[in-house]
């Protein structure tokens, strides 16, 4: 709104045609992010605990989260807001990458406060019954494909993603594109909403991740750039840098509050919005298959889940008794009962992320 407001006033007074810059959007709306979440969260806070909305620890969880019961949730909302405002402030609305993106973050939003006010409010133990929510990714999945195969200017590149490591290697999906749009969002929200267990963990991660895709967004918006590193030029696509970097703001802020001892948890409507928001910019962005190192530790998290449950069934039902693979999953809960401090837990997992950032900047020219 400000960005359609002041720029086209360039005319009158020069100095708005700094709105021109995608690099001075984004840096300002990493800032206004962060002062959103810093005079917001406060007051979010207030509200929560006023009204009694806090996180209910499961009996079979570590014995040192047991203090954590009562900490208000929900502060997903925080997140939220300092990611919208500043894109809607400062990104060029009509620029079809920028809704979708919007559209993806609100609508897992949503389902995650429903979940989050069942559970904390109404004190349904399991929230919104699990095929609900899926049902709501997929359908997720189904409006990110109806968009992507009704915008002209994909019609170049509409089901095929890039491979890292390899040059001019790209994968046509086909027909199976949509279902892959549907596993990337469903998983990475899953994935995401997993790995928020520990103070700090999560927001940690994303902004590491986001930080990575604002450099995405911004070199696949540039032909110049996007043509010298050899990956897929995406006309208008640098629009996303505003958000991506709303989004580190965000996190940023929200990480102020949410470092050990946590004085409030994101909530399934932060862990969901945030973890649809990193599926759909891979998605956009033609960078499904780099997810997978951006944001490495959240599939670490998701496959030791995944394997848990797999190998519990698994002995079960050939042995008779369940047997574990770790200690408890997601596999932070397993470090946590082998003694690991939770703070040892949180930094070695952000080193391990910021060093997967890093390999996934390599990517662009090891090719």
């Amino acid at each position: 709104m400000l960005y359609h407001f002041l720029y086209p006033l360039r005319e009158i007074f020069s100095p708005l045609n700094i709105f021109q810059y995608i690099t001075f959007r984004s840096a300002s709306a990493a800032i206004l992010a962060l002062l959103i979440s810093f005079i917001l969260g406060p007051v979010i806070i207030r509200k929560l605990s006023q009204f009694q909305i806090g996180e209910e620890i499961h009996e079979y969880g570590p014995e040192s989260h047991h203090k954590k019961k009562g900490t208000p949730t929900m502060g997903g909302i925080i997140i939220l807001t300092a990611i919208i405002l500043p894109t809607v402030l400062l990104a060029d609305l009509k620029n079809p990458f920028v809704g979708i993106l919007l559209i993806s973050t609100i609508w897992m939003g949503l389902i995650g406060f429903i979940d989050d006010y069942l559970k904390s409010i109404k004190k349904m133990k399991k929230g919104l019954v699990a095929r609900y929510k899926l049902t709501g990714q997929i359908l997720l999945g189904i409006i990110i494909t109806f968009w992507i195969y009704n915008t002209p200017a994909w019609d170049n590149f509409r089901t095929v993603t890039s491979l890292p490591f390899f040059k001019d290697t790209v994968i046509d999906f086909g027909m199976l594109y949509p279902l892959m749009i549907v596993l990337v969002v469903t998983g990475t929200s899953n994935a995401v909403n997993l790995t928020d267990g520990l103070d700090g963990l999560a927001a940690g991660l994303l902004a590491i991740s986001f930080s990575v895709f604002s450099i995405i967004a911004y070199i696949s918006g540039r032909v110049d750039f996007s043509d010298y590193l050899n990956i897929i030029y995406l006309p208008g696509s640098g629009e996303l840098t505003i958000f991506t970097a709303a989004c580190v703001g965000a996190c940023l802020g929200y990480l102020w509050f949410n470092a050990a001892p946590a004085e409030v948890f994101m909530g399934d409507i932060g862990s969901l919005s945030t973890g649809a928001a990193l599926g759909t910019l891979a998605i956009l962005l033609k960078k499904e298959f780099l997810l997978v190192i951006i944001g490495g530790v959240f599939v670490a998290e998701a496959v030791s889940v995944i394997l848990q449950v797999s190998y519990f069934r698994y002995t079960k039902k050939k042995y008779g008794e369940p047997k574990k693979l770790f200690r408890m999953a997601p596999f932070h809960h397993h470090f946590e009962l082998k003694g690991w401090p939770e703070s040892r837990v949180v930094i070695r997992f952000w080193i391990i992320g910021l060093l997967l950032a890093l390999l996934t900047i390599t990517t662009f020219k090891i090719r």
